[in-house]
Parts: C-alpha cells; sequence; structure tokens
C-alpha cells in the first residue's frame, strides 16, 4: 500500500495547473494518510489529521441517516393510512425514503464541495476537508421535501458569506450548516415552518390529497417490486381524515403536554417515528453518536453536559411561572421534542465557532440551553430555538474566551503579588555580578 501511494504521488499534476492539482490532491489524500501527521511532542497527542477527524463525526451521523431515511417513507405512509406499523411495507418505506434522501445529499455536498474546490484552486492550496461535516449535517437539518434550488441557494450563502469570506476552514465565527438553514427560515419560511412540511410527498397536508409520485415510484413499482411479489405505490391513496403532520413541538405550543401524547407517545418520540427533520427525532441513535464521539475524544463533552444543564434550568424556571401551555411542559419531556440533542452533540461543539476554554465552554453550553428553550417556549412564530440560540452564541464566543483568559491572568497576577510580598528582599552587597554568580 506505500508503494502504491508514493507511486501515485509521483504522478500528482504539478502546482502551475491549479485545477487539476487540487482535484488530484483531493482524491489523493481522501485515500491515504498523509505523511506530515505528527506523532510526538509535548503538545500533540496524536496524529490525527483534519480529514480523519471530520470522518469520525460523519460515522457518528450514520445511525441517523438510516433512520431518517426510513422515517420518511413511515410517515408518508402513516398519512395515507397505510402500513402503519413500523416495520410493515418496509421495501415502500426505505425506497420513499432514498428518494427524498438522495437528491438532497447530492446537492448539499455537490454545491458545498464544488465552491470549496473552485476557492481551493484559485488560492493555489490543497482541497480543506471542513465541508465533509457541513455536507453530512445539512441534509439532517431540513425538510424532506425541501425544493432543491431553495436548497442550493441557501449552502451557497452559508459557504460563501458565512465561511470563504472569513479565509475559510478554521476562520469561520458561525456554524456552516446552521446558516444554510437559517437563510432558509428567513428568506422561505413557507418550506421550513408549520406542519405542512415535516412529511414529504403531497401538495398540501389535509385530508383527500394525493400523493405526488412520478417517473421514480413507476420504476420502484414495475421495475423491482412488482416482479418480487411485493407492496407497491398506490397512486389512488389519498391522506386519511383528521392527519395534520403537526410535529410534537407544535402540538405543545397549543395545549402543552397533554397535547403531545394525545397524538405522539413517549416511546414514539424516544426512537423518532414521529414528523420532524430529517436527522433530529431518533434520540437513542443521538445518544450513541454521542458516546462515539466522546469516546474518540471528537466532541467536548463540557459543552454537551452544559447545554443540557442550561436547558433543564431553564426548562424548571419555565414550569414555576407556568403561565401558558407550553410552559408547563415537564423539563425533562423537552429533551424528547425537537432537536434539543441533536444541536447539544452536533451542532454546539463545532470546535471552529464555539468556546476554546474550558471554563468557556461551560459557559457557553449552558448559555446555549437557556437561550434555546426560551426561544423554543416564548417565541410564538418558531416553536424551536436552538438554531438561533447557536447562531446568537457563536458570536459572544471569542468574546467568552477573552474574558476567561483574562481572569486567569489577573488571578495569576495576584499570587505573583502574594508571593513576591513573603520573598526576601537581597542588600545591594548581596547581589552578585554574572561573572561572580559563574565562578561561585
Amino acid at each position: 500500500m506505500k508503494k502504491v501511494a508514493e507511486f501515485l504521488e509521483s504522478k500528482m499534476p504539478p502546482k502551475d495547473k491549479p485545477i487539476l492539482h487540487t482535484a488530484y490532491d483531493a482524491f489523493f489524500t481522501f485515500a491515504f494518510a498523509p505523511k506530515s501527521t505528527t506523532k510526538n511532542g509535548v503538545h500533540v497527542r496524536d496524529g490525527m489529521d483534519l480529514k480523519r477527524l471530520m470522518i469520525h463525526v460523519v460515522l457518528a451521523l450514520q445511525l441517523l441517516y438510516l433512520f431518517g431515511t426510513y422515517n420518511i417513507g413511515h410517515q408518508h405512509f402513516v398519512a395515507l393510512g397505510e402500513y402503519t406499523g413500523f416495520f410493515e411495507g418496509l421495501n415502500l418505506k426505505l425506497a420513499y425514503g432514498l428518494i427524498k434522501m438522495i437528491p438532497l445529499f447530492i446537492v448539499a455536498n455537490a454545491v458545498g464541495l464544488g465552491i470549496e474546490f473552485w476557492y481551493a484552486a484559485k488560492r493555489g492550496h490543497a482541497i480543506e476537508e471542513g465541508y465533509l461535516v457541513t455536507g453530512a449535517l445539512i441534509p439532517l437539518i431540513m425538510p424532506p421535501d425541501l425544493p432543491m434550488w431553495i436548497l442550493a441557494m441557501s449552502i451557497f450563502f452559508a459557504v460563501i458569506i458565512g465561511k470563504e469570506a472569513f479565509g475559510g476552514t478554521g476562520m469561520n465565527v458561525f456554524n456552516i450548516a446552521l446558516l444554510a438553514r437559517v437563510f432558509v427560515f428567513f428568506a422561505y419560511p413557507t418550506t421550513i415552518s408549520g406542519d405542512q412540511v415535516w412529511v414529504a410527498g403531497f401538495d398540501e397536508i389535509a385530508a383527500g390529497a394525493a400523493p405526488t409520485y412520478g417517473m421514480i415510484e413507476g420504476f420502484f413499482n414495475d421495475w423491482i417490486f412488482q416482479p418480487l411479489g411485493w407492496p407497491l405505490f398506490n397512486t389512488a391513496s389519498t391522506i386519511v381524515d383528521g392527519y395534520t403532520g403537526a410535529t410534537p413541538l407544535a402540538l405543545a405550543y397549543e395545549g402543552g403536554w397533554s397535547a403531545v401524547t394525545d397524538v405522539y407517545s413517549s416511546q414514539q418520540m424516544l426512537w423518532g417515528s414521529i414528523p420532524g427533520s430529517v436527522g433530529e427525532s431518533n434520540k437513542i441513535f443521538i445518544i450513541l453518536g454521542l458516546g462515539f464521539l466522546i469516546v474518540t475524544g471528537i466532541a467536548s463533552w463540557r459543552i454537551i453536559f452544559s447545554v443540557i444543564c442550561g436547558a433543564a434550568v431553564m426548562g424548571l424556571v419555565l414550569n414555576a411561572w407556568d403561565a401558558t401551555p407550553f410552559m408547563g411542559v415537564p423539563w425533562y419531556n423537552h429533551f424528547l421534542m425537537g432537536s434539543l440533542l441533536f444541536a447539544a452533540v452536533y451542532m454546539a461543539t463545532d470546535p471552529v465557532t464555539a468556546t476554546q476554554t474550558n471554563k468557556g465552554k461551560y459557559i457557553y453550553g449552558f448559555l446555549i440551553g437557556a437561550v434555546g428553550l426560551i426561544v423554543r417556549v416564548l417565541n410564538p412564530a418558531y416553536p424551536e430555538g436552538w438554531m438561533l440560540a447557536i447562531l446568537f452564541m457563536n458570536a459572544f464566543a471569542p468574546l467568552i474566551d477573552h474574558y476567561v483568559v483574562e481572569g486567569n491572568m489577573k488571578r495569576r497576577m495576584k499570587r505573583l503579588k502574594v508571593r513576591s510580598k513573603t520573598l526576601p528582599t537581597l542588600t545591594e552587597t548581596e547581589v552578585q555580578s554574572p561573572a561572580e554568580a559563574a565562578t561561585a
């Protein structure tokens, strides 16, 4: 393998051909570990380069991709009143989820990596690896039916304005994946909020509405499912009476926790068989990903722990206030709804936009948890808050670190002054010259 790597490296196009050099270097470093990783030294703990670090996060997301893809299909058929058991109609649900998920993933990565490639070639350096995680996160935080042109525009905005304008990977102030989502939220709010967007495959979520099946569903029916005798997509199906597609958060805002449990059980919310963003629903798989990231040392447990503490404390405060049905939702049930856990594990821990000092991580995470729950419960237009809370705290992360460092310096100066007072002072005759000190 080493000889293969050396041979391929010898064939790398020269740097005076920036496009070819950048493309070749990207594929080469993706396949082989760089020779320049440091394995020894006082401050370097291991030889992991940025690309391998990012791949660990992508691996932690795979269970969410698998479940989220299947849940897209499951929610679609629940709306039709067909195959309402979670494992019923498995072939249809998985196929329909793939029909929706694959375009999201391709567009998110093709557009973002295309921009990265262009900037890398223009600047004459290798493609930066930071977009590996961003391209994996964006499809998980978007509605499954989001128009592809809106997704592409959001990524253009997030990568160019939020990242490349600041200098590229490691220089951005705000989380890039969340910038893409916030662009959609403010520019095209009807495509990412309300009850109409979280269940895929319908022009309108209303009783009697027919699914928008096309050529791809027909291909699955005629060429794969029918010859095998498997269940088929039924073009005559319509949404059943009484179905709304409302998420637990929307229900909680209207009628508190009792309104949520009238529609969804705690087990459904824990395992994620509910409408919502593709990757946020399954709390078990998020916790498994959390364990993987902490064991491998990728994510900061201090930030995750403090986000949870901040949300819990603010939840207790709102429970004590209890002025609206949503305020009365028990604080611990907030962890079953929406994207709180997903945001704490995968968004708040972004190593570039989060705080760098250990004390700062506790402050930063706690404020995300507290501010996010305030926005979730008290904002009438948007019963969720983690996107806005994290971006808000991204802006304050450098300031938090600044005051933490300043505080440390002041404490050390005080200790130094105290020690200097206890040291004996030397008289002029006791002070030795350098030459005398050397011969003493």
